[in-house]
């Protein structure tokens, strides 16, 4: 319900801010994207959803279980193709995670586990992204945070990293298991951190990477101010629930890019929307329907 009220106040603000663009307006300026610049978004979709792949074999590492390389590749893009699209990705994630995970023999303790550790992972690279932005190119938020002056925005990424650096250097202390009931929290070892370090902004380059190859040179503001701007608006349209984060990845980067030509923006959206939620997700069913096939067929 979250997800849907996000969608239809999104999508009303939208009307209002783009009434007076026509579907021909927006044809053209998809067909004005080169053909290179359609090879190099489909390029930076493939490095994304390579490196989502990463977020489970992270976890499963650190859960010190052994489960077919193949499997966890394939788990884990069905997984963000579909979570992706439904909205609430943390727990449809969850679902689909679990009926994927509970055939390779992992319990749903061991599931929760993994979830949690990949959606801490997406927010510790998201922050520690955010904050090398706040200290290179801080205007890249002014149009988010118009009330703070450049020097705290720098100020706030230096407190960001410095945070990031207590948890690597927890990591390092080998802190024992945080014990609460029943279960464990064990803290993860420093070559995991590494590669949660590694793997989300690496993630977010490669999905920002869409949007930007699809925007026209004229008037592009570069490659930093767009990853900021996506990263707030990727961000916001997880927060929100929101199925495909309609409508919100939208007006948030509209606003965020509001010195360039809407329609522009809007065609870019429309080509990160293709190869980064359309495409998977015919490719994602696909495999569910295998899977499922094969399930039914041991059962």
């Amino acid at each position: 319900m979250v997800g849907l009220c996000a969608v239809a106040f999104s999508i009303w603000l939208l009307y209002n801010e783009l009434r007076g663009i026509s579907l021909e307006d927006l044809g053209d300026s998809l067909a004005a994207i080169p053909a290179h610049r359609w090879l190099l978004a489909a390029a930076s979709s493939a490095l994304a959803y390579a490196a989502l792949a990463g977020y489970d074999h992270i976890a499963l590492t650190h859960l010190g279980r052994r489960v077919p390389f193949g499997f966890i590749t394939l788990c884990s893009f069905t997984t963000y193709a579909l979570s992706h699209n439904i909205g609430g990705s943390v727990l449809s994630g969850a679902v689909i995670r679990y009926r994927a995970y509970a055939s390779q023999g992992l319990s749903a303790q061991e599931v929760g586990v993994l979830v949690a550790l990949c959606s801490f992972t997406f927010a510790l690279g998201a922050v520690m992204l955010t904050a090398f932005l706040l200290i290179i190119e801080p205007q890249v938020f002014d149009n988010f945070l118009d009330f703070l002056p450049v020097s705290a925005t720098r100020l706030s990424g230096f407190v960001i990293l410095l945070l990031v650096a207590l948890y690597v250097f927890g990591s390092w202390l080998r802190l024992r298991p945080l014990k609460l009931g029943k279960f464990a929290i064990h803290y993860p070892r420093l070559p995991i951190v590494a590669r949660q370090l590694l793997i989300a902004p690496v993630e977010l380059i490669g999905a920002a990477g869409i949007i930007y190859f699809a925007l026209p040179e004229v008037g592009n503001p570069g490659f930093l101010v767009v990853l900021g701007v996506f990263v707030v608006s990727f961000s916001a349209a997880l927060i929100s629930h929101a199925p495909g984060g309609l409508g919100v990845l939208e007006i948030v980067f509209l606003a965020g890019l509001s010195q360039m030509d809407p329609v522009a923006v809007l065609a870019a959206l429309l080509v990160f929307r293709l190869f980064y939620l359309i495409v998977p997700l015919a490719f994602a069913l696909v495999i569910v329907l295998f899977f499922e096939r094969a399930q039914f067929g041991r059962s």
